[in-house]
C-alpha cells in the first residue's frame, strides 16, 4: 500500500470513477459506508468526505427510496478526461506529433486566475519554459483546450500546435522544463507499494472480489494522479533510467487481475445494475471480464 493512505474523498472518487458510472452514477449513503469500511474509512470520514464533494459540484444528492448521492453532470467530462489520460496514455508520445503550446497573459487585478492556469496547466502535465509559455506533447492539446473552456479561462490563453525547430539539444533542454526527479519519485513509490502485490496475486489461481475491490480502489487512486503529473514525453527525451515503463506494467497487471473481480464485488454490496447506456469506466467492461479502453477520473479532492 502507499506510504500515506489516500483520503477518503480521492477514494471516493475512484469508486465513483471506477464502478459506479457504470452502474448509473448513483449509490445511496449507506452502501456507500459499507465500501468505504472496507477500506478503513469509518463512517464519519465518508460522510465528511461527501460534504466536501457536494461542495465541489462533484456529487448531488438524489434519494431513491434511501439517501444517496450521483455523479453530478458538471463532473462527468472531467471523469472522461481521466478516461482517456489514466487508460489510452500509456504510451510515451512521438516526437513526430510534435507539441502543443500554450501562451497566457493575465491581468494583474485578476492574478488569481494566473495561479489557477498555472496549476491546471501543470496537473495536464504542461511544462513551463518560460514565463507564460508552456509545452506539452501534442496530443494533449484537445485536453487543454477542453480544460480551458470547461474553467472560464480560454480567454487569457492561446493555444498553438508547435514544432521545435532550434537551437538546443532537446533532451537537456526538456529536463529544465518537467521535473523528471519528482515525477520519478513518484513512480518508485508507486511500484514499491505495489510491486509485491502484483508479484503475490500472480502466484494465486483466483481473487475473492472482496480482496480484489481492497487491493484495487487504493492503488488505482495512486495510480491515477500519475498520468497527469507525467506528460508522457517522446521517448528519445527522457533520461536513461526513466522507471515509469516498470511502473505501467504493475498497474496494467494489477488492472488486468482486479477490476472485473472489484466491479463484481460492488454490484453484490450495492444491488446495482449496469446501466445499459452508461461509459464502461476502468477497462472493466461487463463483471464477465469483457474489457474496454477507460477509466475512472483524476477528479482532484
Amino acid at each position: 500500500m502507499a506510504d500515506s493512505p489516500p483520503r477518503p474523498s480521492s477514494l471516493i472518487n475512484t469508486v465513483y470513477g471506477a464502478f459506479l458510472r457504470r452502474l448509473g452514477g448513483w449509490i445511496s449513503v449507506a452502501d456507500l459506508i459499507t465500501l468505504m469500511g472496507e477500506l478503513d474509512v469509518d463512517g464519519p470520514a465518508v460522510r465528511s468526505a461527501i460534504s466536501r464533494l457536494k461542495k465541489k459540484g462533484v456529487l448531488e444528492p438524489e434519494r431513491r427510496g434511501a439517501t444517496g448521492y450521483r455523479l453530478s453532470p458538471s463532473a462527468q467530462p472531467v471523469f472522461d478526461e481521466g478516461d482517456r489520460r489514466i487508460f489510452r496514455g500509456l504510451e510515451p508520445a512521438k516526437l513526430s506529433d510534435g507539441w502543443a503550446m500554450a501562451v497566457f497573459s493575465v491581468p494583474e487585478s485578476e492574478r488569481s486566475h494566473r495561479y489557477h492556469l498555472r496549476t491546471r496547466l501543470t496537473w495536464l502535465g504542461f511544462g513551463n519554459i518560460a514565463p507564460g509559455v508552456w509545452l506539452a506533447p501534442g496530443r494533449l492539446l484537445g485536453d487543454a483546450r477542453d480544460m480551458l473552456v470547461r474553467l472560464g479561462l480560454s480567454e487569457y490563453v492561446h493555444l498553438f500546435a508547435a514544432d521545435y525547430a532550434a537551437f538546443s539539444e532537446l533532451p537537456e533542454t526538456v529536463s529544465s522544463w518537467w521535473d523528471f526527479p519528482a515525477i520519478q519519485e513518484q513512480y518508485a513509490t508507486f511500484t514499491q507499494a505495489y510491486g509485491p502485490v502484483a508479484a503475490a496475486l500472480a502466484q494465486q489461481r483466483g481473487i475473492d472480489g472482496g480482496e480484489a475491490f481492497r487491493h484495487y480502489v487504493p492503488m488505482l487512486t495512486q495510480w491515477r494522479r500519475l498520468p497527469y503529473l507525467d506528460p508522457g514525453l517522446p521517448g528519445e527525451l527522457l533520461p536513461a533510467d526513466w522507471n515509469a515503463v516498470g511502473a505501467r506494467r504493475i498497474f496494467q497487471q494489477l488492472h488486468e487481475v482486479l477490476a472485473a473481480p472489484s466491479l463484481l464485488h460492488v454490484r453484490q454490496v450495492t444491488g446495482l445494475t449496469e446501466a445499459s447506456e452508461a461509459p464502461a469506466p476502468s477497462g472493466i467492461g461487463s463483471a464477465t471480464g469483457r474489457r474496454t479502453a477507460a477509466g475512472p477520473s483524476p477528479v482532484r479532492s
